[in-house]
This record gives structure tokens, C-alpha cells and sequence, in this order.
């Protein structure tokens, strides 16, 4: 299993300190630089990666140690630096030579160390033998533990784990070598909502090493075993897959009462040079939440403050190239919210695929009073083109556990004025059966809310599709 050790320092290693790191296995170890620099590996005289260093990240954002570390790490306050090592435990000295590296660090520029047992400052001599280890495979990412013809998997042990640039580089490897991506956990492990997001999808999948039920997908529950190269599901006699008893239902969640809500938009803008993306998120999370987010980044740990011009920037700079964007945003620590946005350019536009979730605890209060007047100011300021809103039972934290969560049910969806347009007036005002909307904005050119159900009753579900298969059809064929 790869050993992640992390660094968190309130000043930036600089070169030489970095260096008096690398020295954890002494002189005759190797340095070398990989992904144009921004990974460094201490490896073998013969080139094998023992330990791989991420260039420090600078983190602005309060919170963000204790989000995905535990709540009881410690950190500088922010802003801080945060550099991450991964050893390749393929050989013995690699975690010590890890945690070396790391307290090095730390002592260094009076840090501290996650996690906080793997610290030391001692060098650590290879075995005997371990210099004449092949090399790992140039086509392996630092991120990947094993690769096969058939999939890149990826072996963590942290309380969370969140789509790290590693890690999304681990995902861009498989995907264009068409691999699928496998993350295996301990049992204890929970996923970002970003990384389950990320996952999504055969063949990726999540998969738990439990001491019980030997390995299943965190998000399916389905048995798993290593076969032909990849962790594929265990068949019965009838060719059924089987649910481990571990992921099967519980009563509640962690916190009983815990909910979460959830807004799902999709907002289009005229290309203009005078365009700033996150409007719609920003005037999302201040109806909700009553501030603005706290952070956004490319990848996890968050380490930007909020700022829409400098997304949009990157979003341009991206489209230059013909790539999408994918940005993830977090709240306070107070009122945990998370976000994550996809920005592309269409024919008709450039377009945000927005996917907005905020925990609630049993003692507090949901603000489902605010959801229609936000539907009205989306639609009429920021180029709203549909929402749909949801709640379930979940943990207020918004991290993924590896077993099975109620889903979300439909508390309302919002048509924006264009598609309204589109679709006739008339035709979508009408819907054969419940969904009555409310117009939002003008009253020429309206868009429309539609109330599902308070967030308690499945049967909403089957009031969203009833309307949607209505909306799919046109006036005339109505």
C-alpha cells in the first residue's frame, strides 16, 4: 500500500530545505524531476521511485487540514503550506523514508506532520538488494500503486480521500489509456463528494478491503475479487452479483437527522469578454448560506480564496486549448457546502454545470423557504436554464461512506425562460398531472417553478418524470 505523508508548514520549503529532505536515505539515492517539474522522486540509483514529492501548495482556505485529514489535526494557521509525499511501500524503506522526508520539513520550519506517528528525522539506509529493483513503468503516474492492462489502482489509507491532483492525474491516465481507475480503502475511509463524483461510472469503481466481507464497491455494495487484472464483482450460481453485508442498509446515518441538500443547475451565457462565471453559484450559496464561498481550486485540498475573475480567467485560458474546466468549491467550516462546476463552450454559449451540496444537522434549520425566490434570481441574473433541488439523508460533513445512503429525493425543479420559450408556454405551464408551477420573472417571457414535494416522499421521483416526459413533448403532440 502507498504511504501518503504530509507536511503542513506555515512558510515554504524552499530549495535547500527540500533538498536537506531529500537526503532522508543519504547521498547515494537519486533525485529527479517528473510532470515538467512538479513531481520530485527520490529513487533508487537505478532510477526506481522510492518517495514522490508534490510541489507545496499554498492554502488559504480555513479548515481545509481538518476536512480531509481529521478533525483533530493540527496545522499552522492559514495561510500555510501543505506538501504532500507518497512512498512506494513495493520497498520496505520507502514509508520511513516518507515520514522522514516530511519531518525533516516540519522541524525545519516548525510544522507539523499528518500523519503525526510517521515523523523522524533519521536517515534511512536501503536494504541490501533494493537498488537492483526494475524501475516502475514510465506510463505509471506517482499516484498508482498497480497497473495492469485492464486497470490503474490506486491503494490509500487516509480518513478521506479527495480528488488530489494525484489522484486526477491517476484518473486522466486510465481514462486515455481506457483503464479503469480503482481506489482501495480500509473500511474506515470516506470519499469527497468530488472523488465519488469522479468515480462514477463503470469501470471505475471504490473498493473496500474489509476484514468481514473481504472487498466490495463503496458505492454499489457489490462483492468484489482480482480477476484478469482488475477488481471485477463475485457471481453466484445464478450469475447474480452479491451485496456485502457491510455496505448493506442502516437506519440512519452517523448523526441521526443529518440531511443534506442539494441543487443541481445548468446556467448558459452569450460569449463576452465582460463575462465572469460563478455568478450563479455565488448568489446560490449567498441565499443559502447568507456568505459567499470560502475557496475554489482545480483540484483538493482547496487553496484559492473565492474570487470569479480569477475562475474565469482560467476558464478562458482553457478554452483556448479546446478543454473544459472543472473547478470544485468549499464553504466555511461552519456551514459545511461543497460545489463543483463544469465550464464548457457550446453552440449556445459558455455553460456551467453546477452540482451544489450543503449539510444540516438534526438541531438546524433548512432553508427551503429561500429555494423559490433563488430559482427567480437565477433565472432573471444569471442565465438559468434548469435547477433541479433535492434532499436526503446523509451526513452533514458531505463525506461519501462506504455504504449505502438513502438516495436524494425532489423537492422542486425550475425551467429557465429560454427553455420555457422553447418548449411553448402554454404546453409547459400544463403538466398532465401535479408539478403546478409558479412564473418567476417577467411576465412576458416567465420561467417556471415547479414544486415536487416537501423532501420526505419517494413518490416525487415519479411526479419529476411524469413532468419531464411532458416537457420532452411538443405542444402540438401534447
Amino acid at each position: 500500500m502507498t504511504k501518503d505523508v504530509i507536511a503542513l508548514t506555515p512558510t515554504m520549503p524552499d530549495i535547500d530545505v527540500l533538498l536537506a529532505g531529500l537526503f532522508a536515505g543519504g547521498p547515494s539515492l537519486g533525485v529527479t524531476g517528473v510532470h515538467e517539474g512538479a513531481v520530485v522522486q527520490l529513487c533508487t540509483p537505478n532510477g526506481r521511485p522510492l518517495v514522490s514529492v508534490e510541489a507545496p501548495l499554498l492554502i488559504q482556505v480555513p479548515g481545509e487540514a481538518q476536512r480531509l485529514l481529521g478533525a483533530e489535526v493540527t496545522a499552522p494557521h492559514v495561510p500555510f503550506w501543505w506538501t504532500e509525499a507518497r512512498a512506494s511501500t513495493a520497498v520496505e524503506e520507502g514509508e520511513r523514508l516518507a515520514g522522514s522526508f516530511a519531518g525533516r520539513l516540519a522541524a525545519v520550519l516548525d510544522g507539523t506532520v499528518w500523519p503525526p506517528e510517521a515523523a523522524h528525522t533519521d536517515v534511512v539506509p536501503l536494504t541490501p538488494g533494493t537498488a537492483t529493483a526494475a524501475p516502475a513503468p514510465d506510463s505509471a503516474p506517482p499516484a498508482v500503486d498497480v497497473l495492469t492492462d485492464k486497470a490503474a489502482v490506486v491503494i490509500q489509507d487516509r480518513p478521506v480521500v479527495a480528488m488530489t491532483s494525484w489522484l486526477a492525474d491517476a484518473l486522466r491516465t486510465a481514462a486515455a489509456g481506457d483503464l479503469a481507475l480503482q481506489i482501495v480503502t480500509p473500511p474506515h475511509t470516506r470519499l469527497t463528494l468530488p472523488t465519488r463524483t469522479a468515480l462514477h461510472g463503470h469501470p471505475n469503481r471504490w473498493v473496500v478491503q474489509d476484514p468481514d466481507c473481504g472487498y466490495y464497491d463503496g458505492l454499489s455494495g457489490a462483492e468484489l475479487h482480482w480477476q484478469d487484472g482488475l477488481f471485477t464483482p463475485v457471481r453466484s450460481a445464478d450469475g447474480n452479483t452479491r451485496v456485502a453485508e457491510a455496505f448493506k442498509p442502516r437506519t440512519a446515518p452517523d448523526a441521526p437527522g443529518a440531511r443534506q441538500l442539494g441543487l443541481s443547475l445548468h446556467t448558459t451565457h452569450a460569449a463576452d469578454e465582460h463575462l465572469l462565471l460563478g455568478g450563479a453559484l455565488e448568489a446560490a450559496w449567498q441565499a443559502l448560506t447568507g456568505t459567499s464561498p470560502a475557496g475554489w481550486s482545480t483540484a483538493e485540498p482547496i487553496c484559492l480564496p473565492w474570487s470569479r475573475r480569477q475562475m474565469t480567467e482560467l476558464a478562458r485560458s482553457r478554452a483556448r486549448r479546446s478543454a473544459p474546466t472543472w473547478l470544485t468549491t468549499i464553504g466555511s467550516p461552519e456551514r459545511p457546502a461543497i460545489a463543483t462546476t463544469r465550464v464548457t463552450h457550446t453552440s449556445s454559449g459558455i455553460e456551467e454545470h453546477i452540482v451544489l451540496t450543503l449539510g444540516y444537522g438534526a438541531d438546524e434549520a433548512l432553508p427551503l423557504d429561500a429555494v423559490a425566490q433563488l430559482a427567480e434570481t437565477l433565472a432573471t441574473e444569471h442565465g438559468l436554464a434548469s435547477m433541479l433541488t433535492t434532499l436526503r439523508t446523509a451526513d452533514r460533513d458531505l463525506t461519501v461512506p462506504p455504504r449505502f445512503e438513502a438516495p436524494p429525493i425532489p423537492l422542486a425543479f425550475t425551467l429557465g425562460a429560454d427553455a420555457v420559450n422553447e418548449i411553448g408556454r402554454g404546453h409547459a405551464q400544463h403538466p398532465q398531472a401535479g408539478a403546478r408551477p409558479t412564473r418567476l420573472g417577467p411576465a412576458a417571457r416567465p420561467a417556471l417553478h415547479y414544486p415536487l414535494g416537501d423532501g420526505t416522499d419517494p413518490g416525487s421521483w415519479a411526479t419529476l418524470q411524469q413532468l419531464s416526459r411532458h416537457l420532452k413533448r411538443t405542444q402540438e403532440g401534447a
